[in-house]
């Protein structure tokens, strides 16, 4: 069992699928950059600026999802993930996806459009 605090250190959050290419060392796998939303940093002159935060995630789901079904979708990300280099490529995070007793895999997505960025609690 986890505690509530345990939860709350979890960072979910909704983004949306700009691209999705195969990764060139494996085949089970894709190279997708994600929109997380807008983030602040500081900026050059020292003063805080927003930027957007895109992402690029690696994902064992190519044996699913065609890539151009996957483009514009919003799916639920594990933000706060420490990066993970996988064959080779850094993945900065983790999408949500479920498997059932079939071998089903599907993707964790939101029934209405939101802001990318949206936390999930």
């Amino acid at each position: 069992m986890i505690t509530i605090e345990d939860f709350r250190k979890l960072e979910l959050k909704i983004g949306r699928v700009l691209e999705v290419q195969p990764h060139p060392n494996a085949d089970k796998l894709y190279l997708i950059k994600v929109d997380l939303g807008r983030r602040v940093v500081t900026g050059a002159d020292g003063n805080p600026a927003e930027e957007r935060d895109v992402r690029e995630l690696v994902a064992g789901i190519r044996a699913y999802y065609a890539a151009e079904a996957l483009i514009g979708k919003q799916i639920v990300v594990l933000a706060n993930l420490e990066p993970a280099v996988i064959r080779g490529i850094t993945s900065q995070g983790m999408l949500l996806a479920t498997r059932d007793s079939q071998n089903n895999l599907s993707i964790v997505t939101t029934e209405r459009t939101v802001e990318e960025g949206s936390p999930v609690s």
